[in-house]
């Protein structure tokens, strides 16, 4: 017998809550510079996670607290405008 699962809930976020944010950027764009000029005076930590295999991409994880739902899709809007990110995860 195959048990179905239920998809459709979605999770619940305890806020206020340190989140991560996988951004990838064109290599020669500084993702520190990037994230700074976003969050501002924010307090926020950012690692580079690897090069992509043609070495023309870096990918980064940024990790900020965020204070309630808006907040983290606002992040994620205002990341995912900006001119040198290629991609928000």
């Amino acid at each position: 017998m195959v048990e179905k699962v239920d998809n459709t809930k979605e999770v619940e976020i305890k806020y206020p809550a340190d989140w991560k944010y996988k951004i990838i950027t064109a290599k020669e764009h500084s993702a520190k510079n990037i994230a700074k000029e976003i969050l501002q005076e924010r307090e926020h930590s950012i690692k580079k996670s690897q090069n992509s295999s043609s070495g023309k991409y870096s990918s980064h994880s940024l990790e900020v607290l965020v204070h309630n739902d808006d907040d983290r899709k606002a992040l994620y809007e205002a990341l995912k405008k900006h001119e040198h990110i290629k991609f928000v995860l």
